[in-house]
C-alpha cells in the first residue's frame, strides 16, 4: 500500500494496530518524521543537556512530561507507546529486546521522559520535489546508517561518537541538496561530509551499521547527514541502567508540516 498520500494520524493508528511494522520512509510526504528516546526521569536532564550541545546530530522537537505517553505538541492524540512500528529497548547499554509495543515498560517504571528528536526522513520529501534522488525510497529499502569517529560533546553522563545517514546525490545536484537541507536545522540541516567516508571513520559503504546498503551509481556522491540514530550509538557507549528507542528507520509519523521547521 502507498503510505505517502496518508495524514499521520491514520497511519499512527494503523501502526498502533500492527498492521505496519516496517521502517516509514516514505510515508506521509510532507510531514515531519522524528526519532524517540525514552530514559527515566533520573537521566532526562543529562540527556535534555546532550540535546543541547549536539543540535546537529540531536535536534530536540518536543519533550513530554514524566509518565506522559503523548507528544501534545507534534501528534495530538498520539501514544508513544504503540504509535512507532518498531522499538529497541536497552538495559546498561545491552540490546534487550525489539518490540512493536513498549506500554508494559511505561506502566512498570511510571517515570519514563520521552524525547522527540527530528529525522532525515523529513527533507526527503523536500529533496524530491526539487529533482533530488532518494536511493532508498527508489529501492524500497530502509537508509543506510553508519557509526562515525566524529566525537558528539558529552553531557552528564551521554557521551558517545555521531551516527550519519548516508544518500548517493549526483554530482550536479549536490550544491542544491546542500542547499535545501542546510535550511532545515531541526531535522539535522546540512551535511556534515561529501565524497570521503573514510574521513569520518566509514570503511565500507557497502556494509552499514544499520539500515540496508543502497545502490551508488556513477557520477553519484556519497553524503553523510547527522543521523537521528546517534541517541542509540551513545546509550550503548554510556550504558544508562534503562531506555527505549525507535529501531533505526522505524520512525514517529507527526502531524506538523516539514515546512514547519524550516527557517
Amino acid at each position: 500500500m502507498d503510505y505517502s498520500q496518508m495524514a499521520p494520524a491514520d497511519v499512527r493508528a494503523l501502526i498502533r494496530k500492527g498492521e505496519i511494522t516496517g521502517p516509514t520512509t516514505g510515508m506521509c510526504s510532507g510531514y515531519a518524521q522524528g526519532n524517540l528516546v525514552v530514559l527515566p526521569r533520573a537521566l532526562a536532564w543529562d540527556f535534555l543537556l546532550f540535546c543541547q550541545r549536539n543540535p546537529k546530530a540531536c535536534p530536540l522537537l518536543e519533550v513530554a512530561d514524566a509518565g506522559e505517553r503523548t507528544f501534545a505538541a507534534f501528534g495530538r492524540g498520539s501514544d508513544i507507546a504503540t504509535d512507532i512500528p518498531r522499538y529497541r529497548v536497552y538495559e546498561h547499554g545491552k540490546l534487550t529486546g525489539e518490540y512493536t509495543d513498549v506500554t508494559k515498560f511505561f506502566e512498570q517504571r511510571g517515570d519514563l521522559v520521552s524525547f522527540l528528536i527530528g529525522c532525515s526522513f523529513s527533507f526527503e520529501s523536500e529533496l524530491l520535489e526539487a529533482g533530488v534522488p532518494v536511493r532508498q525510497i527508489e529501492e524500497g529499502v530502509n537508509v543506510p546508517m553508519y557509526n562515525t569517529s566524529i566525537a558528539c560533546t558529552p553531557a552528564g553522563v551521554f557521551s558517545g561518537n555521531m551516527v550519519v545517514s548516508m544518500r548517493p546525490i549526483p554530482h550536479a545536484l549536490v550544491p542544491m541538496a546542500v542547499a535545501i537541507t542546510a535550511g532545515m536545522p531541526r531535522v539535522h540541516g546540512m551535511p556534515v561530509q561529501i565524497g570521503a567516508p573514510e574521513a569520518i571513520g566509514i570503511r565500507d559503504l557497502a556494509h552499514p551499521d544499520y539500515g540496508d546498503p543502497v545502490t551508488i551509481r556513477p557520477g553519484e556522491v556519497p553524503v553523510f547527514w547527522p543521523c537521528g540514530v546517534t541517541p542509540q550509538a551513545v546509550v550503548m557507549h554510556s550504558k544508562p541502567e534503562f531506555c527505549i528507542t525507535h529501531a533505526p528507520g522505524h520512525m514517529f509519523l507527526t502531524d506538523v508540516k516539514n515546512v514547519q521547521l524550516k527557517y
